[in-house]
């Protein structure tokens, strides 16, 4: 392992001599491979110190780097690799293992990991390109955006954005007011936010998606579906056959929900309006549905529609207090349209993040404290 420090300080302090003499480096081998520590002693100074280390090791070998505030950027690593710092960001190109990332409050940025990904900020972003095995993702505040994973998908951010162009296992996906973006998922889905939008452009597994306030929008529905959003609207797309089965549950509290059924889909239909003097149940000639309205004792007029289309199949329920439901016949150009349209967005902004990844060569001194 080859190794290089730089320091600097400004010249102007009267003890700016005794400030790098008070940083040291040692390494030595252990029994685990070579452990290196570099610090300032208790030097009393007032000044400011830079450093910067660079470390040339075997790509094969594990890495554990840890640093009291400054930044971490590492390359190609085969091995298992630990990077942490109490706030500097932490940059990361091909990990040929499994990775972990702690920072205190800094942004994470990784090419591609090989194997089990763990990342943790206290309030910066976290972007990664994909990862191979499972992928544990949690920002205090910030973004996270990652291209693709193939195993289980944790991803938790206190109030910034979900983007996730495609999920290769179960995913669980939760923020506290930000918008949440898939692309496509194979497994189940769980999506959360406190008051943003969902998106979903097609999923292969049963979804279950909750929202405060935003809007749901879904391409591509094949699969059993639970969806309720408190004051958004929802709109469905519906395709023929389901690879899936299982009842598809799409509630909102204040506003519209919006279905896009093919003409041959067997699906038996419960939908209602509560507030049916202000709303109404709009359907589609195509669909031959029953009407019916409802007057309770309580002044309460709700508005209903039921049929079995194409024989009946899986259940569709349908239920808003102060908003209208729509039945409307799927074009399949258009569908098809959307959809790659919502994944050309995706990959898109995925690509331009990917080019975000590459490690960057920090000059000497002059971006580490």
């Amino acid at each position: 392992m080859d190794y290089r420090a730089h320091l600097e300080t400004e010249a102007s302090q009267k003890d700016a001599q005794q400030l790098l003499k008070s940083f040291t480096v040692s390494a030595r081998d252990t029994s685990d491979g070579v452990y290196l520590k570099a610090q300032a002693s208790n030097h009393r100074s007032s000044g400011r110190l830079w450093v910067t280390l660079q470390l040339t090791i075997p790509e094969s070998v594990s890495l554990d780097v840890a640093t009291g505030g400054g930044d971490i950027d590492a390359s190609e690593i085969q091995g298992r690799v630990t990077l942490t710092t109490d706030g500097g960001n932490i940059t990361a190109g091909n990990m040929g293992g499994p990775a972990r990332f702690e920072t205190g409050g800094g942004d994470i940025v990784a090419k591609s990991v090989a194997g089990e990904l763990f990342a943790s900020t206290h309030g910066g972003h976290i972007t990664v390109g994909s990862v191979a095995g499972n992928a544990t993702l949690h920002t205090d505040g910030g973004h996270i955006r990652l291209g693709s994973v193939q195993g289980t998908a944790h991803l938790h951010t206190g109030g910034g954005n979900i983007t996730l162009e495609h999920s290769g296992g179960e995913l669980t996906a939760e923020t506290g007011g930000g918008e949440i973006e898939v692309g496509e998922a194979a497994g189940l889905v769980r999506a959360k936010t406190g008051g943003g939008g969902i998106r979903v452009v097609r999923m292969f597994g049963p979804t279950d998606l909750v929202t405060a306030g935003g809007n749901i929008y879904l391409t591509q529905v094949d699969s059993p579906v639970r969806a309720s959003t408190e004051a958004g609207g929802i709109t469905a797309w519906f395709v023929t056959p389901t690879k899936n089965s299982g009842t598809c549950d799409l509630q909102s509290s204040a506003g519209d929900i919006v279905v896009h059924l093919p003409r041959e889909l067997p699906v038996t239909i419960d939908a209602q309006v509560e507030k049916g003097d202000e709303h109404q149940v709009i359907i589609d000639p195509a669909f031959p549905l029953k009407v019916s309205h409802n007057d309770s004792g309580r002044g309460v007029h709700t508005v209903r529609a039921e049929g079995a289309l194409n024989g009946g199949g899986e259940l569709l329920r349908l239920r808003t207090v102060a908003g209208n439901i729509r039945f409307v016949l799927s074009d399949v150009d258009k569908q098809t349209q959307i959809y790659r349209e919502q994944m050309n967005k995706i990959q898109q902004q995925m690509e331009q993040l990917q080019r975000m990844t590459q490690p960057n060569t920090i000059p000497p001194g002059k971006s580490h404290q």
